[in-house]
């Protein structure tokens, strides 16, 4: 073998090798980038549901347990996919689970207080899902988005007066 064709084997080896990792690196970023999406996609639905539920408490004291543990199990991916201070949002309103869960257990609680807590907890909430439907979804999918915790008005919930 001459060294032409010794050297034109190793010049094509070397190619396809860094192309083989370049396109290998690509589709793996692609892919983590996407895991982390759909990550921050799941926890941007339990925290509409939490919303909804601080929501009814603060308008109607209807306490419903408040869910974490999507955010508990995605943290790193979310860690990777947003910045420091999105992050800390999206933290924040699940660290006020546990004064809405004193809320819940304790009704000595003034209730200035009580709508204090409340109000910013709803405002946490509100942050943390702003923040994850700009990371986590695109411009088409946000526009098909219903916003969660929809004002209810008191008429609408109750009961109509019977008259005999």
């Amino acid at each position: 073998m001459d060294a032409d064709r010794l050297l034109t084997a190793f010049i094509g080896a070397f190619f396809g090798a860094a192309g083989w990792l370049v396109v290998g690196l690509f589709i793996q970023r692609n892919q983590f980038a996407r895991v982390a999406r759909n990550s921050a996609r799941a926890v941007y639905f339990e925290l509409a549901v939490n919303a909804i539920a601080v929501g009814l408490a603060r308008q109607h004291g209807v306490f419903q347990p408040l869910a974490r543990g999507t955010f508990d199990r995605l943290l790193p991916e979310l860690a990777a996919l947003l910045s420091m201070d999105d992050l800390q949002k999206v933290a924040q309103a699940h660290m006020g689970h546990a004064g809405y869960d004193q809320l819940q257990r304790d009704p000595g609680i003034p209730a200035t207080v009580r709508r204090t807590i409340l109000a910013r907890a709803e405002e946490q909430h509100r942050d943390a899902t702003d923040v994850l439907v700009r990371r986590a979804f695109s411009q088409a999918e946000r526009a098909r988005l219903v916003p969660p915790g929809p004002e209810i008005p008191v008429e609408a919930t109750t009961a109509p007066e019977v008259r005999t």
